[in-house]
């Protein structure tokens, strides 16, 4: 987007870092936002050093905003969330402040905050816009996200790739469901899939996700708008599912029905006490637990189809 005849408003809202993602989605689906950064994050030697993840910033394009319907917004997205009961933890206060930004091209200044960052033993996600000089063993992946979910900072999208890089068979042939940026997708095919099959239901992020994966060069990888449901004709060695509990639970059966005999699924994006619930569903569909993995508050599991 060109930064000619803009305005720019940051808006700063107070959260919990574990609602980013929620803020995030009302914040690309109520405004043309030039960028969002749910954290100001400094890094040195590829380890983090600073971090604001209690505020979360916002940048508007328009000539005016009106701070009472931003406000209003918020408040009542956040009253129904607690009324509801669909998140146990506290919200944060969502107190929001709004300022006037000199003409500036906010894409490249939400960029500034993302450098490269190693989230497994062999992967290195490294923005488009940055350069970074691998170790022989390091893989780079390089990823724009776009509006899509998928920087690899997130501790769901790391506990994935570090599920692939221990339980993924060579030339598998593997799916991902929820894709988001394509960043999984990506990373099996640099991990050794023979190819990916990968969906989303936002029609929004397939064509960031197939861009993603002409930078890497990986022509494997077919996307697809669709749910697991569109799988249900294949079968697969392997599985991602990077997405919210309950949601895993309730698609549990289409999951089991995609893989092959001896399959290895990762189950991700589980907050750290609701694991019971894709802990049922894994029960009622006979599936092993291979191994539960925790990064900060996320929870997965890798599963195993035996029968």
């Amino acid at each position: 987007m060109s930064v000619k005849n803009k305005t720019y408003w940051e808006v700063c809202i107070e959260i919990n870092p574990l609602c980013a993602d929620i803020v995030c989605d009302i914040f690309q689906t109520e405004f043309e936002c030039e960028g969002i950064v749910t954290a100001e994050e400094t890094y040195k030697n590829l380890e983090l050093v600073k971090s604001t993840e209690n505020t979360l910033k916002a940048y508007i394009v328009a000539d005016n905003v009106n701070f009472d319907e931003i406000q209003s917004l918020f408040k009542s997205k956040k009253q129904y969330l607690t009324d509801n009961k669909i998140y146990d933890f506290d919200l944060g206060s969502w107190d929001i402040t709004i300022k006037k930004q000199e003409i500036e091209d906010w894409s490249k200044k939400w960029k500034e905050h993302w450098k490269p960052t190693k989230i497994s033993n062999k992967i290195v996600i490294c923005p488009t816009w940055e350069t970074y000089n691998k170790n022989d063993d390091e893989i780079i992946v390089n990823i724009d996200p776009g509006n899509a979910f998928g920087t690899g900072t997130h501790s769901t999208t790391q506990l994935c790739v570090r599920a692939c890089e221990k339980y993924m068979d060579k030339n598998s042939i593997t799916a991902d469901i929820g894709t988001g940026s394509g960043i999984l997708a990506i990373c099996a095919r640099k991990l050794g899939a023979k190819e990916v099959n990968a969906v989303d239901t936002d029609e929004t992020v397939i064509e960031t996700a197939s861009n993603n994966a002409k930078i890497n060069n990986e022509t494997a990888i077919t996307f697809n708008t669709a749910s697991s449901e569109i799988l249900k004709n294949n079968t697969y060695d392997f599985v991602f599912t990077n997405i919210l509990h309950n949601v895993l639970a309730q698609i549990m059966p289409d999951l089991k029905r995609i893989m092959k005999k001896g399959a290895k699924i990762v189950l991700s994006g589980i907050l750290e006490g609701k694991e019971d619930v894709v802990l049922k569903a894994i029960e009622e569909n006979k599936l092993k637990i291979l191994e539960q993995m925790k990064d900060k508050e996320w929870i997965a599991f890798v599963v195993q189809k035996e029968d």
